[in-house]
């Protein structure tokens, strides 16, 4: 089963699916969906559009460089088969598998390292300037209008006996 790679958002294609477009100097262009299709066609840059998988590279959201990413490379030279190499590459892929997951993550902690911070400052500046519309505690005990009242609700002695009828 050959898996191909959209031309335009770089994700997986899996056979049936999707619309491959040939050029008139046979130059083969494959799509995912309409969407990357009928954007190739208003000839948009896949490094502009923010959803692709070339404006993440390019602007530090996703990984670029791995060792990972060269097991991923199509290859065109067929292998005979070996029952023991393929058993041992199947092994192997779920290791890389793995390791590239784990990278990813770290790629995504780092990325995210200082957000937490920066949110807390704006959280902070955000009410410096508008303190004025929160009321003090000390107000809301002198002034209970202020205050959401409590109610009080009696629960009857058979409605409790119907509901652990009804747990049981």
């Amino acid at each position: 089963m050959r898996l191909e790679k959209c031309w335009f958002c770089s994700s997986t294609i899996y056979p049936g699916h999707g619309i491959q477009f040939v050029r008139n100097d046979a130059k083969i262009f494959r799509f995912c969906r309409s969407k990357c299709h009928k954007n190739f066609k208003m000839k948009r840059n896949p490094r502009k559009v923010k959803w692709t998988k070339a404006y993440r590279r390019l602007h530090g959201k996703d990984m670029t460089q791995d060792s990972t990413f060269e097991f991923e490379r199509k290859r065109n030279r067929p292998e005979r088969y070996d029952r023991n190499l393929a058993e041992n590459t199947l092994k192997a892929i779920k290791k890389i598998d793995k390791v590239r997951v784990d990278r990813e993550a770290r790629h995504h902690a780092l990325r995210m390292k200082g957000k937490k911070a920066k949110e807390q400052k704006e959280a902070q500046k955000e009410l410096e300037q508008h303190i004025h519309l929160l009321k003090a505690p000390a107000v809301l005990q002198e002034d209970p209008s202020l205050t959401l009242p409590k109610i009080k609700v009696k629960v009857s002695q058979q409605q409790s006996e119907e509901n652990q009828a009804m747990e049981e």
